[in-house]
């Protein structure tokens, strides 16, 4: 990959977005801000690049989702999933068709949401579950490594809880706070960043901090119905991004 303005400024601006995302949301839509680094360099390197500087973000999100912003009995029940999810996505990253999975998590989430409009745009609390948390733990994972779109089987187990807006964001910081420390050897591993490409690393770490403060500014600002109004807006998003992949992955 060559380093230069163009590669610089869209790459920071790519990891801005993301940064934005982690301080409104609590992270899990890296996607959304991974269309923009693709216009540079292939997924794979974006993949690599992303790996180290998503644990800048989460020490800088800390700053404002603390302990006491995680929901530990979810958590418990997430983590162990989620590790073992990222385990098998690596294993599988090789042989894993990644145009079929975009397109079935696509599907998946799509009817999530629509769903909720049924309802009326209305959250349905329900209770915590074991069997549901594990499984979303365990995908989250999977994507997670697969295609850093952990975040909507996370949403799908979360946005039924009717967490406050603060427990919300703040246990799912802490969620990919330990999925990325995970991930980030093996996705170093698979992409074996160059020269020009930890430059990049570096000089995008400037765009974390002042990222991820607007995005907890946009979230204090928001009540919880307008955040849980623009998590499922964002669901819609990823969905039409991994489905335009799938879709697109075929076609080419």
């Amino acid at each position: 990959m060559e380093l230069n303005a163009i590669t610089t400024l869209v790459t920071t601006l790519g990891v801005f977005l993301i940064c934005f995302m982690k301080g409104a949301f609590g992270g899990g839509f890296a996607i959304v801000g991974i269309p923009i680094l693709s216009l540079v360099m292939d997924p794979v390197t974006a993949g690599g690049l992303l790996a180290p500087l998503f644990i800048a973000m989460d020490i800088a999100g800390l700053r404002y989702w603390k302990p006491s912003t995680w929901s530990k009995p979810d958590l418990r029940l997430l983590v162990p999933g989620l590790v073992a999810g990222i385990g098998v996505g690596y294993l599988l990253f090789r042989f894993l068709d990644h145009r079929a999975i975009s397109i079935v998590m696509a599907a998946v989430t799509l009817a999530f949401v629509g769903l909720w409009l049924l309802r009326g745009g209305e959250v349905t609390v329900r209770p915590r579950s074991s069997p549901k948390a594990v499984a979303a733990g365990f995908t989250s994972g999977i994507t997670t490594m697969v295609a850093h779109s952990g975040g909507p089987p996370l949403a799908m187990y979360l946005l039924p809880l009717g967490l406050s807006k603060y427990v919300y964001a703040g246990t799912t910081s802490m969620f990919f706070i330990v999925g990325n420390l995970v991930k980030a050897v093996p996705w170093l591993a698979l992409a074996r960043p160059t020269g020009p490409v930890w430059m990049l690393m570096g000089i995008s770490l400037l765009a974390v901090p002042t990222g991820v403060w607007l995005g907890w500014r946009l979230h204090d600002r928001l009540d919880q119905q307008q955040l849980y109004r623009a998590c499922y807006g964002l669901l819609v998003l990823t969905a039409a991004k991994l489905m335009w992949d799938g879709v697109a992955g075929y076609a080419s």
